[in-house]
């Protein structure tokens, strides 16, 4: 009797002391799967430069994360299915000797403690299977995944098998419904993301923008070539005729280093910058400069965004584009110097006067 006991006791205990071990396996997969889609791979990368093989193989599992999700999701199911089949039954014999000195009959016994073991599973499953984990992954996400992911890492290499069949088969009915999988979690934040991220730092205190540099950087995305063109009107042009001396002379008066050329009929020929003249000697001052020093001005359309005509500009060295209406007519130019503006604020021509 003392023995059969004794047996039982036993049973219980490692029957509660495997029901808490399978809630810590839950929650360690379900860590891990939060940690991989909520770590920024920016933050890993470099201690995976610098040799560190964890940050390594997390960085394999952020390339492989459909695998990586599908082996949590596994061992989730399996640490689920594997707590009822051992919670219930060992709190089934803790409270059956409590119960049934209370008068009650085996059928009672069995629905009260299959109601206790029912709600008690269910408050730690979620508790300290889900909430917690998913909580302490949200938190430090670089931490947990560096600590948590290459573990599962491993394992899905050991089950890639049964673990692959399961992905291609949900990989499969997730085309059916014409979504793309994808295999790399996705570690970059959207413009808007980004621009509700700043400005909540700004509010809260933790983000100072005195120059304007981060605001002006949403707005720049925003605006076309047309917003910042400057007017035919306002361009300060020389004659097709034009001479060494007189565009000196303009530098002297403008204070800028390049200037329109303009044909007799108005149209634009292109321009001149300082330094193809500054070296002509005396004689050549006053003579007609010439065709060959003319720089091309290439065109851009008005309704391109800021962002493609800096990197236009950037790809073909250019310092400004004119910019055309539909009959061909020319609307203005775009000044490099006017697009940085847009970033950083007032800039300078270093030659130019106040």
């Amino acid at each position: 009797m003392r023995f059969q006991r004794r047996s039982k006791v036993n049973s219980i205990a490692s029957g509660l002391i495997s029901f808490l071990l399978l809630l810590l396996a839950n929650g360690f997969f379900v860590a891990a799967e939060f940690a991989v889609i909520s770590a920024r791979r920016a933050q890993i990368e470099p201690r995976a430069k610098a040799g560190s093989t964890p940050a390594k193989l997390t960085i394999k599992a952020m390339e492989n994360v459909s695998l990586i999700l599908a082996t949590c999701q596994l061992g989730v199911t399996i640490a689920g299915l594997l707590i009822l089949l051992v919670a219930e039954p060992s709190i089934h014999d803790l409270l059956q000797q409590p119960l049934h000195s209370l008068g009650f009959s085996d059928s009672i016994e069995t629905g009260i403690s299959f109601g206790l073991s029912l709600l008690l599973v269910t408050f730690l499953h979620v508790l300290i299977g889900e909430m917690v984990p998913k909580n302490i992954s949200f938190s430090i996400p670089e931490r947990a995944a560096l600590v948590l992911v290459p573990i599962v890492y491993g394992l899905a290499i050991v089950l890639k098998p049964v673990v692959f069949a399961l992905n291609a088969t949900a990989n499969g009915i997730v085309r059916l419904f014409g979504v793309r999988p994808k295999n790399e979690a996705n570690s970059a934040f959207t413009l808007e993301q980004v621009e509700d991220i700043v400005s909540h730092s700004t509010r809260a205190g933790v983000l100072s923008d005195e120059t304007g540099a981060i605001t002006n950087t949403f707005e720049f995305t925003d605006k076309q070539v047309k917003d910042i063109l400057v007017p035919v009107q306002n361009l300060i042009t020389l004659p097709i005729e034009t001479t060494p001396r007189a565009v000196e002379q303009a530098v002297a008066k403008y204070g800028f280093s390049r200037y329109v050329v303009i044909d007799p009929d108005g149209s634009l020929e292109g321009y001149l910058h300082l330094k193809d003249v500054i070296d002509a000697d005396e004689e050549e001052a006053d003579e007609p400069v010439q065709r060959k020093l003319i720089r091309t001005v290439k065109s851009i359309g008005g309704g391109v965004e800021l962002e493609d005509a800096l990197a236009l500009m950037q790809k073909d060295r250019q310092h400004l584009m004119a910019s055309f209406d539909a009959d061909g007519e020319l609307m203005g130019l775009l000044f490099l110097e006017d697009i940085l503006e847009e970033l950083v604020g007032e800039v300078q021509d270093a030659t130019r006067r106040e």
